[in-house]
């Protein structure tokens, strides 16, 4: 099972899509309104409750939410935004699509922002600076925030893998001008589809609602506050809406098993010869979905992986910024590979080839992630326990590995 709500779906998730379904029977004669979007506001309260936010918006995917909020922060054309060399590409192609300029920044070894590189990266076009709280960690919210106040930016969080998480008693997501999240399968939480937005900012909620679907003010106003705007499609479907509401009710239960599970793991691995687990901005606050091993040597690292049937973490398609070709090829000057994307006012090209950020090469090429509640092998982390792994498969899990690191059969 990809991510851990998965496996605690049960009858709320069912009884929730039946009453969307009794719903839409019983309304199947209205001549115009059959009750569509009861259940999406439904989420929408619960989760700016849950995470203590002014406005959520719901939206048909982690990728929308990030244009969303883009749009509603008023992000495009002329503007730049920092983004990490390690996320997931939706985090890079919502700002190219948006028509602004991605500008890449290193990671430490926390796999978030290295705030030292971003503040090396600021320039007189810098909109906003975009943490990506990868594999359930946050990022280093003190420093970033403080730049970001220092230089009059926005920060627009990514939190897709980390619902639940939080930074020094705070839930991410509310710690910048938004954040947004996504309810797919490889998620904490899961939906099957779907995403949402949150923020304090009121301007900033009603251009990501009309953005969202098709100029309407909130909740589908013809007048209000705030900017006209030609809008999209972009809507969280109401059997989806159902589903996340359920599963945002057991966020939570999830997150606690989660956590013990890799709480055993860690515990049962130890100590081990030249290698050393993530770097934590706040270990309290993490989901602990993953469990990260950096190692002192790539060849070490490589060859654990390859044992354990995993793969480094700078070996995925779509999270090493050196592994997007057709993101290599805009840098250059190709437009087409960013449809409706026209040539504008930006420095090019711009270097986003493999090597273009040597510390986050090196970083991924060293580190491996054995899955403690989310599994994703197209990530790297195909190897390791889940929310539903007995204490005795835990046990085995980590024994495994010790030896893959050792290079010996017992430990």
């Amino acid at each position: 099972m990809p991510g851990p709500g998965y496996r605690f779906v049960g009858q709320e998730e069912r009884d929730n899509v039946l009453e969307v379904l009794d719903r839409w029977q019983a309304g199947r004669e209205a001549f115009d309104d059959p009750g569509e979007g009861v259940m999406v506001r439904r989420f929408e309260r619960a989760a700016a409750t849950r995470f203590g936010a002014a406005h959520c918006l719901g939206v048909n995917s982690g990728t929308s939410a990030l244009v969303a909020a883009l749009v509603g922060l008023g992000i495009g054309p002329g503007d730049e935004v920092i983004v990490p060399g390690y996320m997931f590409v939706a985090s890079i192609a919502s700002v190219l699509h948006c028509g602004a300029d991605v500008v890449l920044a290193e990671i430490d070894e926390s796999l978030t922002l290295d705030p030292a590189d971003v503040r090396a990266k600021i320039t007189p076009r810098t909109k906003a600076i975009m943490p990506v709280h990868m594999l359930g960690a946050p990022a280093d919210m003190t420093a970033l925030r403080a730049l970001a106040a220092e230089h009059g930016l926005h920060i627009l969080e990514d939190c897709a893998q980390s619902a639940g998480a939080s930074y020094r008693g705070r839930p991410l997501g509310t710690l910048g001008a938004a954040g947004t999240f996504s309810l797919n399968h490889f998620k904490v939480i899961t939906a099957l589809q779907g995403g949402f937005v949150l923020t304090d900012d009121p301007l900033v909620f009603q251009r990501a609602y009309s953005f969202h679907d098709q100029g309407w003010f909130p909740y589908r106003r013809d007048h209000g506050e705030g900017d006209p705007l030609l809008g999209m499609n972009l809507g969280l479907g109401e059997l989806h809406a159902a589903v996340a509401l359920a599963q945002l009710g057991k966020l939570d239960r999830i997150l606690e098993r989660v956590r013990a599970v890799k709480r055993r793991l860690v515990e049962r691995i130890g100590d081990l010869p030249d290698v050393r687990r993530r770097t934590l901005h706040d270990a309290a606050g993490e989901c602990g979905t993953f469990a990260v091993y950096v190692f002192e040597h790539a060849k070490h690292a490589q060859d654990v992986a390859g044992r354990i049937g995993a793969k480094p973490l700078s070996d995925s398609p779509t999270h090493h910024y050196g592994s997007l070709p057709a993101l290599a090829a805009f840098g250059r000057g190709d437009r087409s590979v960013v449809p409706f994307r026209a040539p504008g006012a930006g420095r090019w090209p711009r270097d986003y080839e493999r090597g273009a950020l040597p510390r986050t090469d090196d970083i991924l090429a060293r580190s491996v992630a054995l899955a403690t509640g989310v599994s994703d092998g197209y990530l790297g982390a195909g190897f390791g326990v889940h929310a539903g792994s007995s204490e005795a498969e835990i046990d085995e899990v980590a024994r495994e590995f010790r030896r893959a690191v050792t290079g010996t059969r017992t430990v």
